[in-house]
């Protein structure tokens, strides 16, 4: 059964409500950028950790040389986020659309994102 137009209105409202905000992801990533709070905060905890991990790992070594590469990595993962952070704001917003969708349908289909 598809949803009604009221049905549809509140589930945008919902989603206006409760997605993720760009600005706030770019707030996170100008001032925390080096320890991913901004993929935390955007729901890509596996990749915000990896950025945590890799910029303390490349703190502690970088009296060894090695932990420039690591903060080098991290710099210029978080300078391609800025570029990224509009797709992931968005396909968390269609991710969201999708199960809010689905729960007014009465279905209950594992989400394919």
């Amino acid at each position: 059964m598809a949803a009604t137009t009221e049905e549809k209105m509140l589930i945008e409202q919902r989603i206006t409500n409760e997605s993720k905000s760009a600005g706030v992801a770019y707030l996170l990533l100008i001032f925390l950028g080096f320890f991913g709070v901004h993929r935390f905060y955007l729901g890509r905890t596996g990749s915000g950790a990896t950025q945590l991990v890799l910029f303390i790992v490349g703190l502690a070594t970088i009296v060894l040389g090695v932990g420039v590469i690591a903060v080098a990595i991290v710099g210029i993962w978080v300078f391609v986020d800025m570029f990224l952070i509009p797709g992931m704001v968005s396909f968390d917003r269609e991710r969201l659309r999708y199960r809010l969708t689905e729960a007014v349908n009465g279905t209950n289909l594992s989400s394919p994102v």
